[in-house]
């Protein structure tokens, strides 16, 4: 079989950067049982609930969703477990000084394959407010509003 290249990707958590500010990303390796990647390889899994945690100098991902693989046997995962995650131990003491500030969180953006490697998009992200959120869609509303009126005078002088 041929070695896999590329980023494939399986997940995304679009929610994560309407909800939270992206101060940092990192990009971070999982450590996952046969079951997992075989589910992963299939398309099938959710970082809606998901979220990083430091616990005693490692790394964790919780609540992310891989639902069991369909041909597993009594080898099969469970769907919610919490993964180790694989960083550096500079950027692991790097991120526990940071999230000891008042409201920073470890947010997964992305699930993919590297070079048939499983990998996590990691964010060091700040909670919105419902005023930034309102502003955020105001300025997403205003740039779709100025493109269509670039695009209608590029019409009419074509015309």
């Amino acid at each position: 079989m041929a070695k896999e290249t590329g980023r494939k990707l399986i997940a995304q958590n679009k929610k994560a950067r309407h909800d939270y500010h992206v101060l940092d990303t990192y990009e971070c390796g999982l450590v996952l049982t046969g079951t997992e990647v075989k589910s992963l390889r299939q398309g099938r899994a959710s970082l809606v609930d998901g979220f990083g945690q430091i616990d005693g100098g490692e790394a964790w991902l919780h609540n992310v969703h891989i639902p069991e693989y369909a041909q597993g046997t009594w080898t099969n995962h469970s769907a919610r477990r919490k993964r180790k995650l694989l960083m550096h131990r500079a950027e692991i003491d790097k991120l526990v000084g940071r999230i000891q500030e008042a409201g920073l969180t470890l947010v997964p953006l992305s699930l993919y394959f590297l070079n048939g490697r499983a990998k996590v998009e990691l964010a060091l992200a700040r909670g919105k407010r419902d005023y930034d959120k309102r502003q955020t869609l105001r300025e997403k509303q205003d740039r779709r509003e100025a493109e269509r009126a670039v695009s209608a005078a590029r019409r009419r002088q074509r015309a």
